[in-house]
């Protein structure tokens, strides 16, 4: 388990946070989301334990999603297995976004080939009282399953996520996924009172979702705002914004990296890095030296390899990620997470991620 006894807190993470020194401390994932001298560029994928591994399809059999989310000795096996099929530089948790939701009482499914699905959407403020506060005995199968996965992982960071705000009140007021979020904009627009309370409602909610994911021993955190990439920055600003900062104050003390990322998020990468992220996660849309400018000083980048390369040839991902790599050169030394720019797709060869995470180690080794 992590341990908090560290004299002098890393710059990004909070004047006032102490910083978690654990087994995983020193590791390159950890080092370079303090922007700190790494051996080499650290790689990790965002759904790299899912459905690309044969692995993982075998253990999921006939367990729905939700299902296996709350089963400690399942949620260790898949969040371990490419950990040691592609020798990624840290684990990312398995779990799903809505499952704080499902923790609280929400009527949410997650239905094969559509998503997250609602029973009975947010839509006035008698709605809201559906949304209680989240408490670490909702989910006692998180920390169990956490504090295994630490203990197994030793040296190798685990990343503890939750869905931000603004995407999680896009499926509870829509009532699934949307393309064009009409009812969740309507909202936002026409009912501002209740929108702002019902992203700090759900500010609190992811709030202790990660806090339950830190005390159990997480070396990162992520926040996926998945669906805000649909508004102008203008309306991230005045509508969002607040509830993600919330977000991140609230778990600051801990003295963990924080990781923001969004899709689309190129007109919106500087307000996101604001909100109070350490680390600023970028879709493939923005080269990373563009991204450094936008963001700003003080922030380490993850990304962005476009994942659709990964159906090239190997020569082609190689050139790619070499691209990617020069990018990130504008960081200096230190500061660079490599990563796709969204999630592995489920029909992409696993060793073709192998063969990239042992490229992009290879080449950037200093």
């Amino acid at each position: 388990m992590s341990e908090t006894s560290a004299a002098t807190p890393p710059a990004q993470t909070g004047q006032h946070s102490p910083a978690r020194r654990g087994a995983a401390y020193d590791s390159p994932f950890l080092r370079a989301a303090r922007r700190e001298p790494v051996p080499h560029t650290p790689v990790w994928f965002m759904r790299q334990a899912g459905r690309s591994l044969p692995e993982y399809l075998k253990v999921r059999e006939g367990i729905p999603m939700l299902e296996s989310c709350t089963r400690p000795e399942l949620v260790k096996e898949i969040t371990l297995q490419p950990v040691r099929r592609h020798k990624v530089d840290a684990a990312i948790f398995f779990s799903d976004i809505v499952v704080p939701l499902k923790a609280i009482g929400v009527g949410v499914d997650i239905v094969p080939k559509i998503g997250p699905v609602i029973a009975d959407p947010i839509r006035t403020f008698d709605d809201l009282q559906r949304l209680r506060p989240l408490e670490p005995d909702d989910m006692p199968y998180v920390t169990e399953a956490v504090g295994m996965l630490v203990e197994e992982l030793g040296t190798t960071p685990l990343i503890g996520f939750a869905g931000a705000p603004f995407t999680l009140a896009s499926y509870l007021v829509e009532g699934g996924p949307s393309k064009s979020h009409e009812q969740t904009k309507a909202m936002m627009y026409g009912q501002p009172e209740l929108w702002a309370a019902l992203v700090d409602r759900l500010a609190d909610i992811t709030a202790a979702f990660l806090k339950i994911q830190i005390e159990a021993g997480a070396s990162a955190v992520q926040l996926f705002d998945s669906w805000v990439g649909a508004l102008a920055p203008d309306d991230y600003r005045r509508s969002v914004m607040p509830a993600s900062t919330k977000v991140f104050e609230a778990v600051a003390r801990y003295g963990v990296p924080r990781i923001h990322f969004g899709v689309g998020t190129g007109e919106l990468l500087h307000l996101m890095g604001g909100a109070g992220a350490d680390v600023v996660g970028v879709d493939w849309r923005v080269p990373l030296n563009v991204a450094a400018e936008r963001v700003g000083p003080g922030k380490a980048l993850q990304g962005n390899l476009d994942p659709a390369v990964l159906f090239a040839p190997t020569r082609v991902v190689e050139t790619k990620a070499r691209e990617v790599l020069h990018a990130a050169q504008a960081l200096g030394d230190s500061g660079h997470i490599f990563n796709l720019g969204h999630g592995v797709m489920p029909n992409m060869d696993p060793d073709a991620l192998t063969r990239l995470v042992e490229f992009v180690h290879e080449t950037s080794a200093r």
